[in-house]
Order: structure tokens, then sequence, then C-alpha cells
């Protein structure tokens, strides 16, 4: 028999984009936390690629308006915004001491999960959340 082969025509995630309010300090926040490295550096996007190819892009909210035709919503301070990005972490404990020294809002302690994850919760500089987890041992 045959192996089937990957269904193509279905759509494929290839970069997930952030709205952000500074985008210097945004780039330095994620590569910090990440350790991704720039890999598209425009005036007013920046894109970071990880393991995997992984992709997570950084624009500037007035550009980014300008694709969409609206300006995306800021959550107020203190308010976690609509997304979250999450993160399995090899080395958990220092990838949250890190979270801590950049400035992100925790937001959940590091806890059990019930689907099997240990996850703490941030938020970074514009209110989106940051998920840092590991599965359970």
């Amino acid at each position: 028999m045959e192996p089937k082969q990957p269904n193509t025509s279905l759509p494929r995630q290839i970069l997930t984009i952030l709205a952000v309010q500074d985008l210097p300090a945004s780039v330095s926040f994620y590569t910090q936390l990440l350790g991704w490295k720039p890999t598209i550096e425009a005036p007013v996007f920046v894109e970071l690629t990880g393991p995997g190819n992984q992709k997570i892009g950084l624009y500037q909210r007035e550009s980014y308006a300008i694709n969409t035709g609206q300006m995306p919503d800021r959550p107020r301070a203190g308010q976690a915004g609509p997304t979250e990005i999450y993160f399995h972490c090899d080395d958990l404990e220092a990838r949250m001491e890190q979270a801590h020294e950049l400035g992100a809002r925790e937001l959940s302690p590091l806890a059990d999960r019930p689907w099997g994850d240990e996850v703490a919760y941030f938020a970074d500089p514009d209110e989106n959340v940051i998920a840092l987890s590991r599965p359970k041992p």
C-alpha cells in the first residue's frame, strides 16, 4: 500500500503577525525572550525565525492598518489582548526569568493545566498573551 500524500490543498500557517506600537522595542523583547533571529528587516516590519522555520512578524501598528484598512485595537494597560502565542520551552524556568527581566507582565503563574502542560502566562509590551510551557512529565 502506498503512503498517503499530504493534502497540499489545505491552508498552511506560515507566519503569525502582531501589530506593535514600538517596533524596535518589540523586536528587542522577542529576540531576547525567544533567541530567534531577524530574517526580514524593513522600516515598519521585522520577521523573526525560530527552530523548524517558525516565524513571527512584528508590524508597526499604523503600517499594519494600511494593509487591513483598519487600525487594530490596543488593549488598555493592564488588560490582556485577544491574541495568545503558545511556546514549549526546554528550560521553562530560564525563559520565565527572562520574561520577568524584560518587563513582561505576569498574568498567571506557572501551573499544571488540564490539557497536560505546565504553563505560565505573560503579556508582552502590547498586551499580547505569551504562554511559556512544557509538557508535564
